[in-house]
């Protein structure tokens, strides 16, 4: 069984895929659809990109309305997804104003910075690869699970939020120091940022100590107009 963590990177994706005997391996793909042809067998894929798109409307998906108060000062991470229409375009421009015209916002460049990611993941998820198998995680609410539901403090980019981040890991995953400095020396920081290891490796660790206990934001998922959930899931040890 393999528990993978996905991030998105500067030069296209970088996973992290744990297994049952403590192994674990580390790699970058140009575009999702490569994970199918590498984990088709039995395999948990925690990926950081929106799943499960509005079609129309001004309400907001509710696992990131849910996020944000989750999150308090790190709320600014869970920033309002494109509708499916606008992630299909192929310039900023026109895809803010059809989002602006079916949801009443206009794109956020950081929107539309991850639109090309939506759209591999969407096109995954409808002609292809089971829902099942490729769910959506936000960093941020992963560690705020590990963490007895208590938001980071630090922003991640710097050494603080680093370390901060990184302590929660090990308290759950041992050999994530091991992991983390194999990582940073064999990337580039131009292919792979510090963030991008720790976000990609909080979704494996989830996937691996949550498999058979992911809790979701919001409690009852709604599913979009093509019956993928829109939802985040996440792993805690601490009682509701």
């Amino acid at each position: 069984m393999n528990y993978i963590g996905v991030d998105g990177c500067k030069v296209g994706w970088f996973y992290v895929s744990l297994d049952d005997s403590n192994n674990w391996e580390t790699g970058i793909f140009p575009d999702i659809k490569f994970f199918i042809e590498k984990f088709h067998g039995e395999c948990l894929i925690l990926v950081d990109i929106p799943i499960g798109l509005r079609h129309k409307g001004n309400l907001e998906r509710i696992c990131d309305t849910e996020a944000r108060t989750i999150l308090g000062e790190r709320k600014m991470s869970a920033f309002p997804v494109p509708c499916r229409k606008a992630v299909y375009k192929s310039r900023y421009e026109e895809a803010s104003l059809i989002n602006d015209e079916l949801t009443g916002r206009k794109l956020s460049q950081q929107s539309w910075f991850i639109s090309n990611k939506i759209k591999q993941v969407d096109d995954l998820l409808t002609n292809s690869f089971a829902p099942q198998k490729l769910r959506e995680v936000h960093p941020e609410i992963c560690f705020w699970g590990l963490n007895e539901r208590k938001s980071m403090k630090y922003y991640k980019k710097t050494p603080e939020g680093f370390n901060e981040r990184l302590d929660v890991i090990r308290n759950i995953y041992k050999e994530c120091d091991e992991l983390v400095e194999e990582v940073l020396s064999k990337y580039k920081r131009y292919e792979v940022g510090k963030d991008d290891v720790l976000d990609a490796l909080v979704g494996a660790v989830t996937a691996k100590f949550g498999f058979n206990s992911l809790k979701t934001i919001p409690i009852a998922p709604e599913y979009d107009e093509k019956g993928l959930p829109m939802e985040m899931v996440y792993y805690t040890n601490k009682p509701y």
